[in-house]
Protein backbone atom coordinates (compact mmCIF):
# COMPACT_ATOMS: atom_id res chain seq x y z
CA UNK A 1 0.00 0.00 0.00
CA UNK A 2 1.24 3.51 -0.76
CA UNK A 3 2.16 5.43 2.38
CA UNK A 4 3.08 8.68 0.64
CA UNK A 5 4.20 10.39 -2.55
CA UNK A 6 6.58 13.33 -2.71
CA UNK A 7 8.13 15.46 -5.42
CA UNK A 8 10.55 18.35 -5.41
CA UNK A 9 12.14 20.55 -8.03
CA UNK A 10 15.10 22.84 -7.44
CA UNK A 11 17.13 25.39 -9.36
CA UNK A 12 20.68 24.06 -9.89
CA UNK A 13 22.09 27.58 -9.37
CA UNK A 14 20.71 27.57 -5.83
CA UNK A 15 22.64 24.37 -5.13
CA UNK A 16 25.79 25.75 -6.81
CA UNK A 17 25.78 28.42 -4.10
CA UNK A 18 25.63 25.68 -1.46
CA UNK A 19 28.55 23.85 -3.08
CA UNK A 20 30.70 27.00 -3.01
CA UNK A 21 30.19 27.23 0.76
CA UNK A 22 32.53 24.25 1.14
CA UNK A 23 32.68 20.74 2.46
CA UNK A 24 31.82 21.63 6.05
CA UNK A 25 28.50 23.08 4.92
CA UNK A 26 27.80 20.22 2.50
CA UNK A 27 28.32 17.68 5.32
CA UNK A 28 25.20 19.05 7.04
CA UNK A 29 23.12 17.97 4.03
CA UNK A 30 24.95 15.18 2.21
CA UNK A 31 26.65 11.98 3.32
CA UNK A 32 30.27 11.17 2.51
CA UNK A 33 29.18 8.69 -0.18
CA UNK A 34 26.92 11.28 -1.81
CA UNK A 35 29.69 13.87 -1.82
CA UNK A 36 32.18 11.40 -3.32
CA UNK A 37 29.68 10.55 -6.07
CA UNK A 38 28.86 14.18 -6.90
CA UNK A 39 32.44 15.42 -6.72
CA UNK A 40 33.47 12.81 -9.31
CA UNK A 41 31.01 14.26 -11.86
CA UNK A 42 31.87 16.95 -14.42
CA UNK A 43 28.71 18.94 -13.57
CA UNK A 44 28.63 18.14 -9.87
CA UNK A 45 26.06 20.80 -8.93
CA UNK A 46 23.42 19.03 -11.03
CA UNK A 47 24.03 15.79 -9.12
CA UNK A 48 23.99 17.53 -5.76
CA UNK A 49 20.74 19.24 -6.78
CA UNK A 50 19.08 15.94 -7.71
CA UNK A 51 20.01 14.46 -4.34
CA UNK A 52 18.83 17.55 -2.50
CA UNK A 53 15.50 17.35 -4.33
CA UNK A 54 15.27 13.66 -3.43
CA UNK A 55 15.73 14.38 0.27
CA UNK A 56 13.02 17.05 0.12
CA UNK A 57 10.68 14.70 -1.79
CA UNK A 58 11.16 11.97 0.83
CA UNK A 59 10.22 14.31 3.65
CA UNK A 60 7.18 15.44 1.69
CA UNK A 61 6.18 11.80 1.19
CA UNK A 62 6.51 11.26 4.94
CA UNK A 63 4.23 14.24 5.53
CA UNK A 64 6.44 15.60 8.31
CA UNK A 65 8.72 18.22 6.87
CA UNK A 66 11.99 18.57 8.79
CA UNK A 67 10.42 18.81 12.24
CA UNK A 68 11.07 16.34 15.04
CA UNK A 69 14.84 16.20 14.57
CA UNK A 70 14.78 14.68 11.08
CA UNK A 71 18.00 15.56 9.26
CA UNK A 72 19.05 15.75 5.62
CA UNK A 73 22.07 13.58 6.37
CA UNK A 74 19.78 10.81 7.69
CA UNK A 75 18.70 10.22 4.08
CA UNK A 76 21.29 8.91 1.62
CA UNK A 77 20.80 8.58 -2.12
CA UNK A 78 23.14 6.05 -3.69
CA UNK A 79 23.24 4.42 -7.09
CA UNK A 80 23.20 0.71 -7.83
CA UNK A 81 25.69 -0.76 -10.31
CA UNK A 82 23.49 0.09 -13.29
CA UNK A 83 22.86 3.62 -12.02
CA UNK A 84 19.40 3.23 -10.49
CA UNK A 85 19.09 5.50 -7.43
CA UNK A 86 18.30 3.88 -4.09
CA UNK A 87 17.39 5.37 -0.72
CA UNK A 88 19.08 4.44 2.54
CA UNK A 89 17.85 5.90 5.81
CA UNK A 90 19.33 6.14 9.27
CA UNK A 91 18.73 7.92 12.55
CA UNK A 92 15.33 9.47 13.19
CA UNK A 93 14.26 9.03 9.58
CA UNK A 94 14.88 5.26 9.90
CA UNK A 95 12.92 5.26 13.17
CA UNK A 96 10.02 6.94 11.36
CA UNK A 97 10.23 4.38 8.51
CA UNK A 98 10.25 1.52 11.03
CA UNK A 99 7.38 2.96 13.09
CA UNK A 100 5.20 3.35 9.99
CA UNK A 101 6.39 0.04 8.51
CA UNK A 102 7.68 1.65 5.32
CA UNK A 103 9.16 -1.27 3.43
CA UNK A 104 9.89 0.08 -0.04
CA UNK A 105 11.06 3.37 -1.51
CA UNK A 106 10.73 4.06 -5.23
CA UNK A 107 12.67 7.06 -6.49
CA UNK A 108 13.28 8.78 -9.79
CA UNK A 109 15.77 11.61 -10.33
CA UNK A 110 16.34 13.84 -13.33
CA UNK A 111 18.31 17.01 -14.00
CA UNK A 112 19.38 19.49 -16.63
CA UNK A 113 21.86 22.36 -16.40
CA UNK A 114 19.11 24.51 -14.87
CA UNK A 115 16.85 22.28 -12.76
CA UNK A 116 16.74 19.00 -10.87
CA UNK A 117 13.65 17.03 -9.91
CA UNK A 118 12.91 14.00 -7.75
CA UNK A 119 9.79 11.88 -7.32
CA UNK A 120 9.43 9.45 -4.42
CA UNK A 121 6.84 6.81 -3.55
CA UNK A 122 6.90 5.18 -0.12
CA UNK A 123 5.15 1.84 0.38
CA UNK A 124 4.26 -0.04 3.53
Amino acid sequence: MIFGIGTDIIDVKRVEKMVTRGKQYLETIFTEKEMEYCEAKARKSEHYAARYAAKEAILKALGTGWRGGLAYSDVEIINEELGQPQVQVRGKVKNFFDHHQIQKTLISLSHTKEIAIAVVILEN
